[in-house]
């Protein structure tokens, strides 16, 4: 079985934007199978900062529309986004419009690879003008993102926002994107709210989303899933790929996204957080009998200046305890460290050259 984090699609540079996309990336598929390494970057838990002036205010449940009316009032404000990384590398998404006055929420994959954001982004408006977009934040372990464009005088449409919390199973559930590029601009489909609050790990995470059967596809990432008043109550993140299934498509609940977005527009990043500076691969069980080596946390990469790096942490090394707790996992591993605040000392054990080490770290915060 495969999740994908949706929905972006990937094409190679020198392509038009509208033409036919035939790379889907492969750094966006995640492989959930027994014995592979996983190459993990740290990703934390988000505070809520209720003072913080949001773009979109959630409304209440209005009179339902058919599905041509949906599509009528929600498409407008629906976005194609082209991010180029490096010179070989264009990924594509769908984006909402929040404000008149620019701001565009989309998911964090779409304008990030790994730790790197994206060279550039273009937003695709309906009309088919193109404006070049700043990345205001982007938040990878929500997969949120907010960006930026500024059309001088000229107003856009603002999607409605609805409550997601308010859903129940089997309602009408439609959703706009771009699948496999800007060649199927706008698609629209449909289906049913199949759950709610179903909790999904991605990567060493979780995450706790709607469930539908409406068509989720690569493109598709970022872009609005609409209820039946034609109200954005979900942003689409990802699906699930297996031979023996099909429908399965999440997006993240517009209720848990505001706060994440409300704090990206105001600093950029989601302040607070506490960071080791790690990225890291699991040492699972198969492995560690092959190798001689304890389960743990490999350390593939230490940043510079990193709270890592300061306590002395090495690559290759494999953290086997934090907090005196065993760990086997960067799930794990982050499930301790977010019980500490940025500044806090936090001990870990590393195994490195046949010997365990005790190694005191000072937790650094998250600023980007």
């Amino acid at each position: 079985m495969r999740i994908r984090f949706g929905s972006k699609n990937s094409e190679s540079a020198g392509k038009s934007g509208f033409g036919v996309s035939s790379v889907i990336g492969a750094a966006a598929i995640i492989f959930m199978a027994a014995g592979f390494f996983y190459l993990y970057s740290e990703r934390e838990t988000i505070p809520a900062d209720e003072d913080v002036k949001s773009a979109f205010v959630l409304s209440q449940v209005s009179r339902e529309l058919t599905v041509p009316e949906i599509v009528k009032k929600a498409k407008p404000s629906v976005v194609g986004i082209s991010s180029r990384f490096g010179e070989s590398t264009v990924g594509t998404g769908t984006g909402i419009i929040m404000s008149e006055d620019g701001y565009i929420v989309t998911n964090a994959h779409v304008v990030k690879n790994s730790s790197d954001k994206a060279e550039s982004v273009t937003v695709v408006l309906s009309d088919k003008s193109e404006y070049p977009a700043e990345i205001v934040g982007a938040d990878s372990r929500t997969d949120l993102a907010v960006i930026k464009i500024d059309t001088g005088a000229a107003k856009l449409s603002a999607a409605e926002f609805g409550d997601s919390s308010a859903l129940s199973e089997g309602e009408l559930a439609v959703a706009i994107g771009n699948p496999l590029g800007f060649e199927l601009y706008g698609s629209v489909t449909s289906g049913i709210i199949s759950a709610l609050d179903r909790t999904i790990t991605v990567d060493e995470y979780t995450m706790t989303l709607i469930q539908t059967d409406a068509a989720i596809n690569p493109g598709n990432s970022g872009g609005p899933l609409l209820n039946s008043c034609g109200q954005v109550i979900g942003i689409n993140s990802s699906k699930i790929i297996s031979d023996s299934a099909e429908g399965l498509g999440f997006a993240i609940p517009i209720t848990s996204a505001k706060p994440i977005i409300d704090e990206l527009m105001k600093n950029g990043f989601i302040s607070g957080r506490p960071r080791i500076g790690i990225s890291g691969e699991d040492v699972t069980e198969d492995i560690a009998i092959y190798y001689d080596l304890p389960q743990g946390v490999y350390v593939r990469f230490v940043e510079n200046n990193s709270a890592a790096d300061t306590a002395g942490i090495r690559s290759g090394d494999i953290i086997v305890s934090a907090d005196g707790k065993p760990i086997k996992t960067m799930q794990e591993l982050n499930a301790v460290k977010d019980k500490f605040k940025s500044g806090e000392e936090l001990v870990v054990t590393v195994y490195r050259a046949k010997s365990r080490i005790e190694i005191k770290i000072i937790l650094g915060a998250e600023e980007n």
